[in-house]
């Protein structure tokens, strides 16, 4: 093992922001690395998202480390505009991208390190970084499957604009940010009824008129190593993101219907929790995702379907990190401007394979520490 020679010292899957931040981070220390990147070009998955997608955070907390977004700090930047400033960001920073290289297979080598194989070839290195993010699956639920074959039925994912639906009453499902936006968009052609319970809401006079306190408080503040932070934790993975930018009010001034939880099927029509029956030519499901890690051998997840960790540094395997969970560190560890973080503990923290001892498995929701402040 001692006499290993490795292709990279590290690979890292996927080019999105995750990914670039921590290869920021190898840049500076002068590793030798490689990115592999499934779509054509850095930030690729961005150029799949709704048309008039705008980010929920302004420009100001947007950018990667060492770099500014290039739009005004109190603008919120379209999914274009972020897929541009993400490929942009890589050329800039000289990140050795392979791209339209999917990963099929990452499994420890017989003779340590990693072995990670595309539909290209395979690569060797001592330590592995899945930057993936977790949108891989669409998350619907299996009473969908009896919805009337004549209601259409689309997941957000395949959301792009108004002009897609066809006429008639449309039912978004999930009462998240991205329901509440794309209810609001649609409104304007559509009779919309927006099912499900809110999430709690960030108002948005905080970010407009105090937009540092606002920083402060979902970046720092909102951490698993505080205790605010941690209890916000504990009920992210079951009422989902708070609602930002858009709140109950807004969406019922835009004219959409709001609505109860779905929670059964009558007569091929969902209906809510209290029996009223929703009606809809096409329901949109904006219910999120499942995270897909079945492409790494032997990986054992939570019961959410996420890996051991802490701070994205498996306490499974040593030398594979992760970056882009959901509440990894904080509530910003999935968005553009809280990526810096992660990406700094873990390239100071991810040991090589040959160098890591064993570590204990942590069940996700424990992946935390005091005084992991950066």
């Amino acid at each position: 093992m001692e006499n290993q020679t490795f292709d990279f010292s590290t690979i890292i899957v996927g080019a999105g922001q995750c990914g670039l931040a921590m290869a920021h981070e190898l840049v500076k220390r002068g590793e030798d690395f490689l990115v592999l990147e499934a779509g054509p070009a850095p930030g690729n998955s961005w150029r799949s998202r709704w048309d008039s997608l705008e980010l929920f955070t302004p420009a100001a907390h947007d950018a990667l480390p060492g770099s500014k977004f290039p739009d005004n700090r109190s603008s919120y930047p379209t999914a274009g505009a972020v897929a541009d400033y993400l490929e942009t960001y890589a050329k800039a920073k000289g990140v050795p991208v392979r791209t339209s290289t999917t990963v099929t297979d990452v499994r420890i080598s017989t003779d340590g390190g990693f072995l990670v194989r595309t539909a290209d070839g395979a690569f060797t290195a001592r330590r592995v970084v899945v930057a993936t993010g977790v949108h891989q699956r669409p998350k619907i639920p299996a009473l969908a499957a009896q919805i009337s074959a004549e209601t259409r039925q689309l997941h957000s994912s395949e959301y792009r604009n108004p002009a897609m639906v066809a006429d008639g009453p449309v039912a978004v499902v999930g009462f998240g940010t991205s329901g509440a936006q794309i209810a609001c968009e649609l409104v304007v052609s559509h009779p919309v009824a927006l099912c499900g319970n809110p999430t709690p809401h960030v108002p948005r006079t905080l970010i407009r008129f105090a937009p540092a306190l606002y920083w402060l408080l979902v970046h720092r503040m909102l951490t698993r190593s505080t205790p605010m932070g941690r209890k916000v934790a504990a009920g992210f993975f079951t009422r989902g993101a708070p609602l930002i930018r858009v709140s109950v009010k807004d969406v019922q001034t835009a004219g959409v219907q709001t609505a109860g939880r779905v929670e059964s099927i009558h007569g091929g029509k969902l209906t809510t929790k209290d029996g009223t029956p929703i009606e809809a030519s096409t329901i949109i499901w904006a219910t999120g995702y499942r995270p897909d890690y079945s492409w790494i051998d032997g990986l054992r997840l939570d019961e959410l379907g996420y890996p051991l960790h802490r701070r994205g540094n498996s306490t499974q395997i040593p030398g594979l990190g992760f970056l882009g969970i959901p509440f990894l560190y904080g509530l910003t560890s999935g968005i553009i401007g809280g990526v810096g973080r992660d990406s700094r503990y873990l390239a100071r923290h991810l040991h090589p394979y040959k160098e890591a001892g064993s570590a204990a498995d942590t069940p996700f929701g424990l992946n935390t520490s005091a005084g992991d402040h950066e």
